[in-house]
């Protein structure tokens, strides 16, 4: 049986960072989101996302290649966010996504809850707003009024009674070591892969 495993987490959690790390040590296809959203200074379009404008987003749509979409009502304007059929054969190889609680609930459904395993990354949220306005500082026009959107937000997004429902039971901490973490995902995802 082939997975996909599926990142989350709460915005500054490292999801990104891990991510990368496990696309360039795994043998794993990568699904890559779409978004309306601006690109960030060091974000490479089609790396962890596709950078599309509105018109895209309708074509998909209108041809029914959306499994799960998110719209976020931004300071910016709405940032749409959205997972295509386009980029995923689950018969042919395992795939690692990145994403939110709802749209790993919405894959799940799409691809089954035995195929979809969670990769929860948990971090106290004093480190993450930490971590968040450090990121910011070194965008060439920072946006701290949707940071704090974002960081409250993930509280209502990510709440420990949401993550029940879901069956996230499974959790990796980064408060402390990147490294640490990654070495125990990586563990994880492996063990799972071997034991098949």
């Amino acid at each position: 049986m082939n997975y996909i495993f599926y990142i989350m987490g709460k915005s500054a959690s490292g999801k990104d960072s891990i991510y990368r790390k496990i696309v360039s040590e795994l043998d794993v296809n990568t699904i890559v989101i779409y978004t309306t959203r601006p690109k960030r200074d060091h974000e490479i379009d089609g790396s962890e996302y596709h950078f599309v404008n509105e018109s895209f987003y309708d074509k998909m749509h209108d041809g029914n290649m959306i499994i799960e979409e998110r719209i976020y009502s931004t300071i910016y304007g709405n940032w749409t966010y959205f997972t295509a059929k386009d980029n995923i054969d689950i018969g042919s190889k395992n795939y690692i996504g990145i994403g939110t609680l709802e749209s790993y609930l919405r894959i799940s459904e799409y691809f089954g809850s035995n195929v979809v395993i969670p990769i929860y990354i948990e971090v106290d949220d004093g480190i993450r707003l930490m971590r968040a306005v450090m990121r910011e500082q070194n965008e060439s026009s920072p946006k701290y009024a949707e940071l704090c959107r974002r960081f409250i937000a993930d509280s209502e997004d990510f709440s420990e009674n949401k993550l029940i429902s879901a069956n996230i039971i499974r959790r990796f901490s980064n408060n402390n070591s990147f490294d640490e973490c990654y070495c125990e995902i990586k563990r994880y995802i492996t063990s799972m892969i071997d034991n098949d």
